[in-house]
């Protein structure tokens, strides 16, 4: 009997498609492999270099304080409206060997090596400097005057105020009460934390030790400084100081700070 060749055509077919499938199906798993080896091999090469990774190796080998992170920056324009463009004009200190000679003035000879140089930066920069994109002293600023406050406290407790004359005899011949229990007991002091350091008084303080040619702020007028806050932000950066040694170094050696570069000059 003679083949029906509709019949061979269709079996050469269905065996050719057959086979088509068996080498799929085996060189699938073996393309999958090769795929995951060349995404292996390319994640270990490096990438050439960038003139985007260019600048960010650059920066990162700069110090922190000393420029704005680029993915901090805007787009480059501000939507606030200037009524003076004279008054954006204003310029910080950027010489650390002067903001050595701050420190050494105010905390002794020993003064600029008791803070590293980020801390010691960030102590005398306010957060209207750069927009507060480079750190600010505000949380250095509320537990430096809270040491400085129980210090100032502690003090006026050591020394009393001297007593006061004794008071002149009543007309009506009234005596005060006397006790045996009240004999010890404190009487009122009269001297308070705040009058000792007050505000003129630490501000006149930093103008002696020249924090004003330091610290990092950008006033609202700069044709009127004490009208934009300059008191302020002297007491700001002093008390940031005294809270940067005391988490640098301890409570003890702030307080030690305190009593002597600070009360012994203010005359306490």
């Amino acid at each position: 009997m003679a083949p029906n060749p509709s019949r061979t055509a269709i079996s050469a077919t269905s065996q050719a498609l057959r086979r088509c499938a068996c080498s799929a199906q085996t060189m699938a798993p073996r393309r999958l492999v090769q795929a995951t080896r060349k995404l292996s091999s390319s994640s270990t090469t490096r990438s050439p270099e960038t003139p985007e990774s260019a600048s960010e190796q650059q920066q990162q080998e700069r110090p922190r304080w000393s420029y704005t992170p680029e993915r901090m920056k805007g787009p480059g324009f501000s939507i606030n409206i200037v009524k003076k463009p004279s008054r954006t004009i204003w310029h910080n200190n950027e010489d650390p060997a002067k903001l050595d000679a701050m420190y050494n003035r105010l905390l002794g000879s020993k003064g600029p090596d008791m803070l590293p140089d980020e801390i010691k930066w960030l102590a005398v920069t306010h957060k209207s400097f750069d927009q507060g994109r480079r750190g600010f002293n505000t949380r250095l600023a509320y537990f430096g005057r809270l040491i400085l406050s129980l210090e100032t406290t502690r003090h006026i407790m050591i020394n009393p105020a001297p007593a006061r004359d004794s008071p002149s005899p009543d007309e009506f011949g009234r005596e005060p009460f006397q006790h045996p229990a009240l004999a010890n007991v404190d009487k009122l002091q009269t001297r308070q934390p705040q009058d000792i350091v007050s505000k003129e008084k630490l501000t006149k303080l930093a103008i002696d030790v020249g924090l004003p040619e330091v610290v990092r702020w950008k006033p609202k007028m700069p044709e009127n400084l004490e009208g934009s806050g300059l008191a302020v932000i002297l007491n700001t950066s002093l008390f940031a100081i005294i809270g940067a040694i005391s988490l640098q170094h301890g409570a003890e050696v702030a307080q030690k700070i305190v009593r002597e570069k600070i009360l012994r000059r203010l005359g306490a």
